[in-house]
């Protein structure tokens, strides 16, 4: 029985190429996914979180309205209610953009 097992001998070579041109797709998806944002709010829109689909954060909008006698403690919830549900649209947004090129690994 030959070495190579059935396989033709360039195989090892041709796998290398389509691993790497799956890096450079990975590599151009996570680029467009740093340019693309996502925005959540809570509290009826009184807090906005703008989150780039590379899970950075870009904004935080409040309506001035809602600081008027607000308690703290409420502020604090509405924020960090809208910054998880910007986290989880980015999250999306990373599966849509590479979850086609890595075939069903984690993202």
């Amino acid at each position: 029985m030959s070495k190579g097992l059935g396989r033709p001998a360039g195989a090892p070579m041709g796998m290398l190429q389509q691993l790497q041109r799956l890096q450079q797709q990975i590599a151009e998806a996570q680029e467009r996914l740093a340019q693309e944002t996502v925005t959540a709010s809570a509290g009826g829109g009184a807090v906005k979180v703008t989150m780039s689909g590379d899970l950075r954060c870009q904004a935080v909008e409040i309506d001035p309205a809602l600081l008027n006698g607000a308690e703290v403690e409420m502020m604090q919830d509405l924020v960090l209610t809208a910054v998880n549900l910007a986290l989880e649209k980015a999250r999306l947004l990373q599966q849509q953009q590479l979850g086609p090129l890595v075939g069903g690994l984690p993202v």
